[in-house]
């Protein structure tokens, strides 16, 4: 490790995937194994990647007759920085969720969904928000909006990244159901419950 430069262990999105494939297991991984979960960058790429964070110390490598077999060093002084890394998107989800369960007044439902939902979003990506408002509370409700525009001020704050509020009510909700637009299938399929029940159980055909 260059303890004089110690931020240029990670010098790609190759090196970062590394490490969050080898975070998220304890079980010894295979050179191949690696670079089928990393999502992008080819074999020769991971394997450079390997080798710069073996000799950084980051990772470690056991010989297994002709390959290696790699884990992540959780002794290493980095290692706790790049774990809070790798977990950035849960901690979004644990803020979010205790910001809205903090909300004056409660939403009906509310999901993260979109890019950020998937984890392929960029610098340029909303936060995707979805939330269904109560039938008690009225649109222009003060309250309502005032926690509405402090959540978009908190996840600007917290990544840079605009919000995209996507709102309805309660009794939009079953036009939904009985329409189908795109949104739909998109919050059954890739959504995060932040808030009340899980969107394919507000959204069932049934409800």
């Amino acid at each position: 490790m260059n303890l004089s430069k110690p931020w240029a262990l990670i010098r790609s999105p190759i090196d970062m995937g590394v490490v969050i494939v080898l975070h998220g297991t304890t079980r010894p991984l295979t050179g191949r194994e690696v670079a089928r979960l990393v999502p992008t960058g080819s074999q020769p790429a991971v394997n450079s990647a390997l080798g710069r964070l073996r000799e950084e110390g980051v990772i470690n490598a056991q010989e297994a007759g002709t390959a290696f077999l790699y884990t992540l060093n959780r002794a290493h002084l980095a290692t706790p920085a790049l774990e809070q890394l790798a977990d950035i998107r849960r901690e979004l989800e644990r803020r979010l969720r205790a910001e809205i369960e903090a909300w004056p007044v409660p939403p009906m439902h509310a999901s993260m969904f979109g890019s950020a939902a998937r984890g392929d979003g960029d610098t340029h990506s909303d936060i995707d928000i979805f939330v269904v408002r109560p039938t008690s509370v009225a649109e222009d409700d003060p309250r309502w909006q005032s926690q509405r525009e402090q959540l978009s001020e908190h996840v600007y704050a917290w990544t840079g990244n605009h919000v995209g509020l996507s709102e309805v009510s309660a009794a939009d909700v079953r036009c939904l159901r009985r329409e189908r637009p795109a949104i739909v299938e998109e919050l059954r399929r890739d959504a995060i419950t932040l808030w009340g029940p899980t969107p394919n159980e507000l959204l069932k055909a049934s409800a």
